[in-house]
């Protein structure tokens, strides 16, 4: 039976919590969580950008389908790599129903995460997904579950589907999902469906364990009574906590510097939590000294971490930014407005980055990833898409208002340049970054440009 971890690494970003970090995790013992999201788009970038210490092309030789592979490299990778100001050739924006081309990409690109995390080792990995993001996430789990995903966190949701798509997927037979489409006239009316026999014919696959992030009892008690398949342990993320937030209970209040305001409705009550019998881990400012032990003490198996693990130089974050992080006051603000999803949305306050106002409104509105985009039904009964960050005028076209895309910024974009990876255009301009963690990020006080991921954990757990 495999063994509950003490720390669970968290999910960050895009390609923040990629490979190599989760498996520096992993090899400690504890769970390494590989960022599920976008990884079709990395592998393509990577293998564009010559792939120079051959990872991605190690990993393509593993994957089982030998021929799509050969068709992806055809494709995108290049020996010398593009040139610094020349545009990536991109994996394809996430609109409308995903063709066979685009499915084989995001099957690919997640078996190659995984595998590289695997790779050398006997510790368990895990992927981390954005219940938001529903257009890929049967590709995106088949592709992870090629490679044997240990676990599967999933926030930002209600993901009482995703046990039973884990089961279904296990035995390789055709798997639905219902989409989150607005104004939808019933839940059933739109579906996704993934075919493994695409990629497999029989070949049963290892169902990963799945841990539900939640913020409140009544979706724990939810999943645990009404999910389609079984829960295997609960990850509650308080306020505090990087990335994107739960919004608080009852209309949204703001502080004098505009953030959020959370207060005794939106604590979870872990004898609530405990009474369900199910493992449950504690998130959101439990990366100083003497929380896991805390933890523990509350009835936790132990403790998701993530700002000291983005801070740390086996993440993909660049090393300008991180010593950029760490000459600031690494201040954190909460931002409402700032993701598509409506979520709020933890921003590292930094110069040149997103999080400057000027920054912002210098950018163009663009929308040519469409990950976070929300799927909304036309007057036609068809499924549309828009997104609250991409050009004004065409969102309110598709039914939007101006106030929710006042503010709103394009993460897709800005997550995928804190990796050194971001989209250069043909007149020459340059997406700037955002960066996210939790408003923890000041009060660590072992944070460095060296810090090493192991240290990280053996801190954690003294």
């Amino acid at each position: 039976m495999m063994e509950l971890p003490r720390i669970i690494q968290g999910g960050m970003g895009v390609g923040i919590s990629g490979w190599q970090l989760a498996r520096a995790v992993s090899t400690t013992g504890q769970l390494g969580v590989v960022s599920g999201i976008c990884l079709d788009e990395l592998m393509v970038r990577r293998l564009q950008m010559g792939d120079p210490e051959g990872h991605i092309r190690r990993a393509l030789d593993h994957f089982p389908i030998k021929e799509m592979a050969r068709n992806i490299l055809d494709k995108f990778f290049k020996e010398r790599g593009k040139g610094a100001d020349e545009p990536f050739m991109p994996a394809g924006n996430m609109v409308g129903e995903i063709n066979a081309e685009r499915e084989n990409l995001i099957v690919a690109g997640s078996f190659t995460e995984i595998f590289l995390a695997k790779e050398g080792h006997k510790g368990v990995i895990g992927v981390n997904l954005l219940e938001k993001i529903q257009t890929d996430c049967l590709s995106t789990l088949y592709g992870c579950m090629l490679a044997g995903v240990d676990y599967v966190t999933v926030g930002a949701g209600i993901p009482k589907e995703i046990p039973g798509i884990l089961d279904s997927l296990s035995k390789n037979i055709v798997t639905k999902m219902r989409l989150a489409v607005t104004n939808a006239i019933s839940t059933d009316d739109f579906r996704l469906t993934f075919d493994p026999s695409r990629f497999m014919q029989s070949l049963p696959l290892k169902r990963p364990k799945f841990l539900a992030i939640i913020a409140s009892n009544v979706l724990a008690t939810t999943l645990a009574k009404k999910s389609n398949g079984k829960v295997d342990g609960f990850i509650i993320e308080a306020p505090v906590a990087g990335g994107h937030n739960a919004p608080p209970r009852g209309a949204m209040q703001l502080n004098e510097q505009g953030e959020p305001i959370y207060g005794a409705k939106d604590e979870v009550d872990l004898e609530k939590i405990k009474e369900l019998g199910i493992p449950f881990w504690l998130a959101g400012a439990y990366s100083l000294r003497g929380k896991v032990k805390e933890a523990i003490a509350k009835g936790a198996a132990g403790v998701q971490a993530g700002t000291p693990f983005f801070m740390c130089k086996e993440s993909g974050l660049t090393d300008e930014l991180r010593n950029q992080i760490l000459a600031s006051d690494r201040r954190v603000v909460t931002e409402p407005k700032a993701s598509p999803t409506g979520f709020p949305f933890k921003v590292v306050q930094a110069a040149g980055t997103l999080s400057e106002d000027s920054v912002y409104k210098a950018r163009p509105r663009v929308c040519n990833f469409g990950y976070l985009r929300e799927r909304y039904r036309k007057d036609n009964g068809t499924m549309g898409f828009r997104c609250a960050a991409e050009p004004v005028a065409a969102y309110v076209a598709k039914g939007g208002t101006p106030e929710l895309a006042e503010g709103c910024k394009c993460l897709c974009n800005g997550l995928i340049v804190a990796i050194g990876l971001g989209s250069v255009y043909k007149n020459g301009y340059r997406e700037p970054a955002i960066l996210t963690a939790g408003d923890v990020l000041s009060e660590i006080d072992y944070l460095r440009s060296d810090l090493t991921a192991k240290e990280v954990v053996d801190y954690l757990l003294e």
